[in-house]
């Protein structure tokens, strides 16, 4: 069975625009959680959040709407606004580990409050019109944390568990904790997602090898570095370095299009352009190198002569 590809929420990179094109120019991404959204009880129909999710807009890679709230009462409340417009599933994140959030008790600032979880669940899912899957990390501190919630989710009728198996205070450093991931899998019975640290096919093969009972994959950052990954996972084919360079290139030519067309000032496109690129210079040898030299444009004629210069170099 081939296995199903997720690509992951990143913040400022895995936008609207970023998704359409990216099944345009690359195979194997099967469907995309976006980034999240936070509501708010004054949260309007034609918020720009929701607006960037009108399904009429989101024409590229299927797409999961993905809700940060610790309030069950604006989290229903979004999740059914988007079900009435299409969207069959909506994930709800608890493994966000930025500061801010977990101050606030949001995202995987809840993953040390058991009580708070089952009562938010008590509440939504009797009232809640789409599929519900969850995004968490196996703690906030401590890794053994999400063994309290796992037979707590076996509770509710969820669609699927997304797992990284860090803590939110490692961040994105430090090892993936593998043995908690084959501990939770084991205690869920919903179908788990397995999220974190692939970034080669030899990553993959050495996970679905441990564990091949997971059928889906979530790839963020490996697959933002290499877009060509996803397609090297499902279908075992490999293009040239040349073929590769050329379709990357076409690719930002045509996000670098797009964002203009929404972007007004000669900061805020290189500005965006240089998130992008923080990810997408590890497709490069020389990524650092690259990177230094994107960073140091703050105009877009500027930027445009360096990365022309940067791709005609590498062909």
């Amino acid at each position: 069975m081939s296995p199903m590809i997720y690509l992951a929420p990143l913040q400022g990179i895995t936008d609207r625009i970023y998704r359409n094109l990216f099944s345009s120019y690359f195979r194997g991404v099967d469907a995309a959680v976006a980034p999240f959204i936070s509501p708010t009880k004054k949260m309007k129909s034609d918020n720009v959040q929701l607006r960037e999710l009108d399904p009429d807009r989101n024409t590229g890679i299927p797409v999961i709407p993905q809700i940060m709230t610790s309030d069950p009462d604006d989290f229903t409340a979004l999740a059914n606004v988007l079900h009435d417009r299409g969207y069959g599933t909506v994930n709800w994140n608890i493994g966000c580990p930025f500061r801010m959030v977990v101050k606030k008790g949001r995202g995987a600032g809840m993953l040390c409050h058991p009580d708070r979880i089952e009562s938010f669940l008590e509440k939504t899912m009797p009232v809640l019109k789409p599929k519900l899957s969850i995004k968490l990390r196996t703690g906030l501190k401590y890794s053994d944390e999400a063994l309290n919630l796992i037979p707590l989710f076996n509770r509710f009728d969820l669609d699927e568990l997304i797992i990284h198996p860090r803590t939110a205070v490692q961040m994105y450093e430090g090892d993936v904790d593998l043995d908690m991931f084959e501990r939770c899998l084991h205690l869920s019975k919903h179908g788990v997602v397995y999220n974190g640290d692939i970034y080669t096919i030899k990553d993959f093969n050495t996970l679905s090898a441990r564990f091949p009972q997971i059928r889906s994959w979530m790839i963020g950052r490996g697959l933002i570095g290499n877009p060509f990954l996803a397609e090297k996972i499902k279908f075992n084919t490999e293009k040239t370095r040349h073929e590769k360079i050329k379709i990357i290139r076409d690719f930002h030519d045509h996000l670098f299009a797009e964002y203009l067309k929404i972007l007004s000032g000669p900061a805020h496109i290189t500005n965006k352009m240089k998130e992008i690129w923080a990810y997408m210079a590890c497709f490069f040898e020389n990524a650092e190198k690259i990177r230094k030299k994107i960073n140091k444009t703050h105009h877009r004629d500027t930027y445009i002569d360096v990365v022309n210069k940067v791709f005609d170099e590498l062909i």
